[in-house]
């Protein structure tokens, strides 16, 4: 515990320049007191720190002065090769990087080390594609990225639900998301998100913008997918379904899926009462088809005479035969 605070410290000091002992006590979580005797160890083990008096002093390295330790634990090192997705680096243009970046990592790592490191990449696989799905395609994606990197505006033509239209937008950052990404931009003064994939064309316009002061794009993209997850949802359904049908519900989206889990009871006859959300009717009434014969709408009325109507057409289909459709060709 105590050498690892030493690297720790000797890390801090290395990295951020002069700092004082109470800021240090603060990140390494000790008191002042243990910070003073760590230091006079670091300095008896030959590392070249020293204080500064003042209001403005504080503890610092020699200049000039660098060790080459990387204060790293094996688990660290095994955390870095795991989080390394080659599908999204390569997207990104930056695939060769990170090869290049990982063998740094190996040759830097002590010998009993560098096998398990290795060991991650053929033990553990990360997959951010759903199941039955192609990643999304993302054609504009380096241009994008190079915008986001340099914090230089980008037009773009943007195909949305309500069409297709041309923006100039402040690219604030990139999020990957169940295999899509998706572009955090600030337009019109307001922060908004953009399915790549949308992009029909992008082009980075060299203008530099002001990146909004606190802008966290994590927390961002944690209240922009709260309010769409809830404000996408208009209404409620009332269904009838048997455990199959229960088990499909689970299937569909996230929110779907919650309300499942609160079903009401079964009954003798093998059926239960879940109250489900739903977008509109006419979305409901395409995506519930896929509980056939194990759901049944009970409310509210429109939902139910669209499924009903849904399932006329379909059986429609079927009845004219397949031998009626080849002679209509």
């Amino acid at each position: 515990m105590r050498a690892s605070r030493l690297l720790s410290i000797l890390m801090l000091l290395q990295t951020r320049g002069r700092m004082s002992a109470e800021a240090l006590a603060a990140e390494v979580e000790v008191s002042v007191r243990t910070v003073y005797r760590d230091v006079d160890q670091l300095s008896a083990a030959g590392v070249p720190v020293y204080a500064e008096r003042g209001r403005d002093g504080g503890f610092q390295l020699l200049d000039g002065w660098r060790t080459r330790l990387t204060g790293m634990t094996s688990a660290e090192a095994q955390a870095l090769f795991l989080a390394g997705l080659p599908g999204p680096a390569a997207e990104l243009g930056l695939g060769d990087a990170m090869a290049a970046a990982q063998l740094k990592l190996l040759a830097a790592l002590p010998a009993g080390w560098q096998a398990e490191a290795q060991r991650v990449g053929a033990r553990f696989h990360l997959d951010a594609v759903d199941w039955y799905r192609s990643p999304a395609p993302a054609d504009h994606l380096p241009v994008v990225s190079a915008a986001v990197w340099a914090e230089t505006r980008l037009k773009i033509t943007y195909e949305s639900w309500t069409g297709l239209g041309e923006r100039l937008v402040d690219p604030l950052g990139l999020v990957l998301k169940a295999g899509s990404w998706y572009l955090a931009a600030r337009s019109g003064g307001k922060v908004r998100t953009y399915r790549v994939a949308g992009i029909r064309a992008a082009e980075s316009i060299g203008e530099p913008f002001a990146r909004p002061k606190g802008f966290d794009l994590p927390a961002y993209w944690v209240e922009a997918t709260r309010r769409f997850e809830t404000e996408i949802y208009r209404a409620t359904a009332l269904l009838r379904v048997t455990a199959k049908g229960l088990k499909r519900l689970r299937g569909m989206a996230s929110a779907v899926a919650d309300a499942a889990l609160s079903a009401g009871p079964m009954t003798a006859d093998g059926w239960a009462e879940v109250e489900i959300p739903i977008e509109t009717v006419e979305q409901a009434a395409r995506d519930l088809l896929r509980l056939g014969e194990e759901g049944e709408v009970l409310a509210p009325p429109a939902l139910r005479r669209a499924m009903a109507d849904n399932a006329r057409r379909i059986v429609a289909v079927y009845d004219r035969g397949l031998d009626d459709r080849r002679g209509n060709r």
